[in-house]
């Protein structure tokens, strides 16, 4: 899996609570209960990340989200305003499938998968979960199946050609 990690300035930031979930150990005095939340951050210009914190309250949670979203951000392509190609995430039994929309569609997907696709810039694009619904999973094999996608300039650079050949739209004066 290719990962390109990104300093990111605070400002230009967007940030969306995924999940919260109460989590509880027993102990012998009892229950200790804690709180864990899922945060995704974006530029919505290609950049984006994902964290999860746990704490006490939610609120330190959520801080502890964002703080480690803020170091896990990567860049993922953006065609126009939709994914270069369809392509299937997987993370554990959850399986996402991304697909490109034409322009004026929207961002047609559920929950987890609709933060992440507009925190990174989509802005026409359908995504179906296809296995496990657990937020966790849906975020990972998301941002997985965003991080295995190619531009038509990363793969005409590793088959050696231009993109007019990869297409098959060879020139005249190029047979000759």
């Amino acid at each position: 899996m290719r990962e390109k990690r990104y300093e990111a300035p605070r400002q230009d930031m967007e940030e969306q609570v995924v999940h919260i979930n109460r989590v509880t150990k027993v102990v012998k005095g009892g229950r200790n209960f804690r709180f864990t939340a899922i945060v995704v951050v974006g530029d919505g210009k290609g950049r984006v990340g994902v964290g999860t914190g746990k704490a006490l309250e939610v609120p330190a949670a959520i801080r502890k989200a964002v703080a480690d979203a803020r170091k896990n951000l990567v860049r993922v392509p953006i065609r126009g305003t939709t994914v270069p190609h369809a392509i299937q995430g997987k993370s554990g039994a959850g399986k996402v499938l991304i697909m490109p929309a034409p322009e004026g569609t929207g961002i047609i997907a559920g929950g987890p998968i609709r933060a992440i696709l507009q925190l990174a810039g989509y802005q026409d694009v359908r995504a179906k979960c296809l296995g496990s619904t657990n937020p966790k999973n849906m975020v990972d094999a998301t941002l997985q199946g965003l991080l295995n996608m190619h531009t038509m300039r990363e793969v005409s650079r590793l088959r050696g050609l231009t993109p007019a050949q990869i297409l098959g739209k060879e020139i005249a004066v190029e047979e000759n």
